[in-house]
């Protein structure tokens, strides 16, 4: 092998090892999970206080009278996880609505601090999920 090829060579090798140090130094401890509710209620003490993204369909969706404060159910395939959320939410969210939140599990439920929120009825035809007023959230019911 030539004295060219060595130095490329070696260049390449430590350009990599570089790089890939970077990348996980950056992603390691900052990586959140993306998953569905039946996958982490399997086990979820696995998952307690880990950054995590989870994904279900919001039920019993309920208000705290003259707050932010939202408790509901996420449902997924049968698995129920008991969430809480702070803020501002979607115009979209409401009882059926498909959302992500972004939190942490703890054993008495998931604590949101940030959401997202689907809205199937625009996809739907007339009738289906989130049409009609018994879809839409109770402005002030108290939990």
């Amino acid at each position: 092998m030539s004295q060219k090829a060595a130095k490329i060579g070696l260049t390449s090798l430590v350009l990599a090892l570089a790089f890939g140090g970077l990348l996980y130094s950056t992603i390691g401890e900052s990586a959140q999970y993306y998953k569905h509710v039946d996958e982490v209620m399997v086990q979820p003490d696995a998952w307690y206080g880990k950054p995590l993204q989870i994904h279900g369909y919001a039920k019993n969706v309920t208000r705290k009278r003259d707050s932010l404060d939202y408790r509901f159910e996420m449902h997924n395939n049968g698995q129920v996880v008991f969430a809480s959320y702070t803020g501002v939410v979607p115009d979209t969210f409401q009882n059926d609505a498909e959302v992500v939140l972004q939190g942490t599990l703890s054993p008495d439920g998931f604590h949101a601090t940030e959401m997202t929120a689907k809205c199937p009825s625009k996809y739907e035809a007339e009738g289906g999920v989130g049409a009609g007023p018994s879809a839409d959230l109770p402005a002030t019911s108290a939990y």
